[in-house]
Order: C-alpha cells, then structure tokens, then sequence
C-alpha cells in the first residue's frame, strides 16, 4: 500500500492553492462567461498576491460582469495591481485619475434613488451599497505620476500618454524637452501616437527647431498605420507644400481615408474639396454628404459651409429651408453672420415660418455681438414696435451703432428722426450731421434724404442749387427716387423755377423703374388745364399705370375720368370699379363716392347698405360730407336701421365743421322734437 500510495503521489493533482493557477482558472471561466466563477477566483488569487488577477477584478467592476458596477472597487483594484508593478494597471490607473470618472446617470441606475432609512431622515441607496462613492475625482498629480511609472516599465502607450502630459504640462509642469524624449521611446516601438506627436514637436516647433519635413515623415510613418490625425495633418502638409511636395491629390486621399472614420476636420476638408473639385473629380452629392456627417457631429466650419452650400444652391436650386436650418445650427453656436441670416431668414419668411419675434431676437444676438447690420435692423424693429415692444431710445442707440460703424440707412435714419423730433428732441444741426456723413459716403439713398431735408429746410436759390446737386449725383446711378424728387424740383413743388419739359422727363424715369408716384405725378401735370402740356388722354394713361400699381390717389383719379369722361370713354361702371379699389386703400373721398354711386345705382346696382358702409367709413375718416350721408341713412332708415338719435350725433360732427345742410337738418329735427 505504501509504495501505491508513493506511486500516485506522483500523479496529484496541480495545487490550485498557487496564485498563477487561479488567475488562470479565472481567466478560463471569464472565457466561458462564467463571470461571478470568474471573480472568486480572482479575488483569491489577487488575495495571494497576483497583480495580473487584481487587474482583472478591476476590469470585472468596470464592466458591470458578474458584480455591481463600482467605479472605485475598480479603482481600488487598479492601485494594488499598479503598486506591485503591473504596467497596464498603472496605465488604467493614471487615466482614471488624470481624467476624473463622473457618476452613472440615468433612470437605470436603480441605486441612484432615494430611500427612507430612519423616521425623518433620508439616505440613498447609493450611500448604502457604494459608501466611497460613485465617481472618481480628478488628481492629474497622481495621474501623472502612474502613467510615468508605466512608461519608464516600457509601455509605448503610456510613453506616448507621458509626452502628451509633459507637452501640455497636466499634472506636472511643462516640459517640451522630456514630451519630446518620451514620443521617441513610443516612436521607437512603432507607436503611431507617438510618431504622431513627433510630429507636432518639429510642425510646431516643440521644444524643437520648426522642420516641417521632418514633421512630415514622422506624419507619414503614423498615416501609414493607420493613425487619423497623423492623415489629416499629413494632407494639410500636401494641401499646402509644406515640408513635402504640393500634391493635392495626395492630401485628398488622405482626407478621404480619414474621413472613413468620421474625424470632423476630415470630412469638413474633403467636402470642400468635392465641392471644388480640388485634388479629386468634383462630387456635389459627395460633397454634401461629407459636410453633413461633419455638421451633424457640431462642426461650426461644416454647418457655416452647409448654410452657404444650400443658400446658393450648387449645380440646383437653392434649399432656402435647409440653408435656414442650418444657419440656425451655426447662429445657437455663436457665430455671429450666422445669427445675422438667421434673423433676416425669420424676417423675411424665406425658409420658413415668417415670425418678425424671432427676427428682432437673432438680431439682437447678433447686435450684441456687434454686428452692424443686425444693429440697424434691430433699431428699426424697437423704433416699429415689430417684435419687441417699440422703444425709441433703445432704436436710437442702436441706430447710432450702426451708423458709427459705416451703416448709410442707420445714418439716414437718425437724421430723419433728429430733424423731426419723432421720440428725440429735435435737433436741426445733429440731424444735418449725419445726413452729411452718410451722404458723404456716395450712398444714393442717402444724398436723396439729405436733399430733402435741404429742401425742407428753406427755399432759398443756394439751397436749391445744393440740393439739385445732390439729386443729380444720386440721379447719375438711375436712383428711382432721386429721378423723382427732381421731378418735383422741376415741378415747382419746393418752389424755384418751373420747367415741365425736365418735370417730364425725370418722372418718365422714375415712372419707368416702377415708382407709382412717378407715373401719379405725371397723370397731374397732363390733366392740369394750366399747363402748355395738358393732355387728359396721357394723363389717363399714367393714371392707371400708378392706379394698376395699387397706389390709390391714381385710382381715384382715374374713376373721377371715366365717370366724367374725361380723356377716356364714359363709364360709369369702370368708374365704380376704380372707386372700389380706392376704397379699400382707404381712400376717403373714394369711400364717400363709391357710397353715393351704390346709393343712386350708379355704374352699378343700387345697393343701400353697402352705400351705408361706405358712407360710415368715410364718416369716421372725418369727411363731411359722408357725415351728413350717413346721418340722412340712419334718420330715414336707409341701407340700416332707422336711429335718428345716431343720425343727429353725425349731423352735429358735420355742423361743427361748418356744413350748412347739416345744421339746418339739426334745426328741422329741433322743430319736429318741439312741436
């Protein structure tokens, strides 16, 4: 039996006792999935001194695999496998602890929730199951510190780690000399990142002289494995000649192979260069397509490009609704000319909702940022009241913003507001002041408004001339309204000289770059019998040019023409028409007279009540004589209902202005109450 027994000694079973066995046997049944098998291996194993098994256990509570997720068991871990020399764990320790570990959040994390423990007391389950809490705090020190350990044990990746650390000086004071040591220890292993950063040190000149080739080999050796910010700086080297050969095509292809793996700058560039068709044939779908992946991960630049790619449209139609929407993207991240098409997209409806609110907020965004442009429309908008409560103080300021940065319509503005005194005081000398500047500045607009403002200021001959002077050189552009207001000059409408063959012929100009006042002006002086050029039938036709173009003095006009059969035909009915669209521009003569041919079934079927209508719309506008109509409709019941207490109200507005039918009215009622 004893020589059995000494036999099959030689034949017992390996110790799992031995720490090396168990991390084995542990790593076999995380192999298997057998992940709570694999913990308690491993916890005897790490309790017997392996580091590798300690490692592991670190690994198992940042995994949430066979335990509760902990990230400082993790972290607990980590330190005792980092202490007795294992690299990978002074790594994964050094990273934790220069980059922090915020707390899970999330409905899912049940522990998160709060627990009554004691009668008026409360305490989380976090408290309870994690008492050293659920995040890590930042200690770069100590982060460094690990990370050096591994390093100098030999780990490329935390030799590369180390350079980055001392380049920027995290958790230790800058060293460019040291960073540049450490990247040629990982270089040396064939570490991409640490050619990568080899790179940097000589294309930034890093504790190193600047050597753009070098920095382009070290650069290519990095692209080469793989390395995507080596790519992408490689192809700015090739992009521009620097340090290599100009190769467009070359940086191209380095962009796109980056750009396969989404980095941003990559496929910002290739977009561009798609879209140009710079170093590679042009592809507007490619070239769309890599702007989008790139705006969509919050690039500025891509989202600016993508604004401008729809708002011109390229090789289509311009997408005014995906121009607005990504200009928006760009205006939320504070780019100002953003902010400023953002405002206007709003103000003018064009790819989307028109809401005139949201245009006075992004121009005032974009004010604030000083923009000029967004400081004028912003003014106008407080000066209206158009979505913001009207607050002229605060337009004038930001009027003057705009008009001290070079804006000529903030300029005129505030020399219109000063000389009329509208929210300001009036202020001759300050309103001439910048009538001036933006004058100066050869804006037509603006040497129109000082020229009035001349014109309205005297009428003597030299200010005629000066104001002249301005119109003519505002004229020479084929500015509308300056051909107009030399029309009125020629005219006789500011006094001086009169000299309708020059009245004509700028208003003819005005009237043929569509101003209805123009072809209004003109429809005046071919009816006026005083002039050596009347003409009633050409004064009907500017009429109904003006009339055609909305503006309701010609239409009213041009009624009083056919109904009179004055340089037209007789037509009652036309004249009806012509009435009715006055009427609606709120016309008041026109109101009073369309009321009065519907009351006479004039042109028209007698209509009573419509008559009615218009005799009270033109009642309320104060005409007098649509006052005494309206009263004659209520007192005799006409078109309305019959009230003689209203109608002698409209017949004492009327008397009060003088009119004689009115107040003997109001003596015959007088005479009907008393008797």
């Amino acid at each position: 039996m004893t020589s059995v027994a000494k036999m099959l000694g030689r034949f017992k079973p390996r110790a799992w006792s031995d720490s090396a066995a168990l991390t084995e046997r542990g790593t076999e049944f995380h192999r298997r999935g057998a992940y709570i098998d694999a913990f308690r291996v491993w916890r005897r194993a790490a309790e017997r001194g392996s580091s590798e098994a300690a490692f592991r256990l670190a690994e198992l509570y940042l995994k949430s695999q066979g335990v509760l997720y902990s990230v400082q068991d993790a972290l607990a871990w980590y330190q005792r496998a980092a202490e007795a020399g294992h690299v990978d764990a002074q790594l994964q320790l050094g990273r934790m602890l220069l980059q922090g570990v915020p707390a899970p959040s999330g409905p899912a994390n049940f522990w998160k929730c709060a627990v009554e423990a004691r009668a008026g007391q409360q305490k989380s389950v976090a408290d309870v199951i994690f008492p050293r809490g659920l995040a890590v705090e930042k200690d770069p020190a100590r982060g460094f510190h690990w990370i050096q350990a591994a390093a100098s044990a030999g780990n490329g990746n935390a030799q590369t780690l180390l350079g980055d650390l001392l380049r920027n000086g995290q958790g230790c004071d800058q060293d460019l000399e040291a960073a540049c040591k450490w990247y040629e220890k990982a270089a040396e292993q064939g570490i991409a990142s640490g050619e990568f950063g080899l790179g940097d040190i000589f294309y930034q000149a890093l504790g190193a002289p600047q050597d753009a080739g070098a920095a382009a080999t070290w650069y290519r050796k990095a692209a080469d494995k793989g390395h995507v910010r080596a790519q992408v700086a490689l192809a700015f080297l090739h992009l521009n000649g620097d340090g290599v050969a100009q190769d467009r095509a070359e940086a191209a292809r380095l962009f796109a192979e980056a750009a396969r793996h989404d980095d941003v700058l990559a496929l910002y560039n290739i977009g561009l260069l798609y879209l140009r068709g710079d170093g590679v044939a042009r592809t507007v779908d490619k070239a769309e397509t890599a702007l989008r992946k790139a705006a969509r991960k919050g690039h500025l630049p891509a989202i600016q490009a993508l604004g401008e790619f729809y708002s011109k449209g390229v090789d289509s139609e311009p997408d005014l609704r995906e121009a607005a929407h990504w200009y928006q993207q760009a205006a939320e991240r504070g780019d100002v000319q953003a902010q400023f098409f953002t405002g206007r997209f709003y103000a003018t409806g064009s790819g989307g909702t028109q809401s005139v609110r949201e245009a006075a907020k992004w121009f005032l965004k974009a004010a604030e940022n000083k923009h000029p442009t967004s400081a004028y429309y912003l003014a106008v908008s407080y000066l209206n009241g158009t979505g913001l409560g009207q607050d002229v103080a605060a337009a004038i300021k930001w009027f003057e913003f705009a008009a001290e940065a070079g804006i000529a319509a903030a300029q005129v503005q505030l020399g219109r507001l000063y000389s009329t005194g509208s929210g300001v005081d009036r202020d001759h000398a300050r309103a001439e002041q910048w009538l001036v500047k933006a004058a100066s500045g050869g804006d037509p607009e603006a040497k129109v408004a000082y020229a009035l403002f001349l014109l309205q200021a005297d009428k003597r001959a030299a200010t005629l001339a000066k104001a002249k002077c301005l119109l003519d050189q505002a004229a020479e552009t084929d500015h509308p309204s300056a051909n107009l207001q030399l029309g009125n000059l020629h005219a006789g409408r500011f006094g001086g000289p009169v000299a309708l063959d020059e009245a004509v012929r700028y208003y003819s100009r005005a009237a043929s770059a569509g101003l209805p006042d123009a072809a209004l002006a003109l429809g005046g002086l071919y009816l006026d019998t005083r002039n050596a050029i009347h003409d009633a039938k050409l004064a009907a036709g500017w009429f109904e040019r003006a009339a055609q173009a909305g503006q309701p003095m010609a239409q009213f006009q041009l009624a009083v023409m056919y109904c009179t059969g004055n340089g037209v035909e007789r037509n009652l009915e036309q004249g009806v028409a012509w009435y009715e669209a006055a009427a609606y521009e709120r016309h008041t003569l026109a109101q009073y007279n369309l009321g009065v041919m519907l009351s006479k079934g004039l042109g028209c079927v007698r209509d009573p009540e419509r008559a009615a209508e218009w005799f009270a719309r033109a009642a309320e506008n104060g005409l007098v004589d649509a006052q005494l109509a309206l009263g004659d409709a209520l007192y005799f019941g006409s078109g309305t209902v019959k009230d003689p207490a209203t109608a002698n109200e409209w017949y004492e507005k009327a008397a009060s202005q003088g009119n004689e039918a009115a107040t003997q009215r109001l003596k015959n009622l007088s005479v009907l109450v008393s008797g």
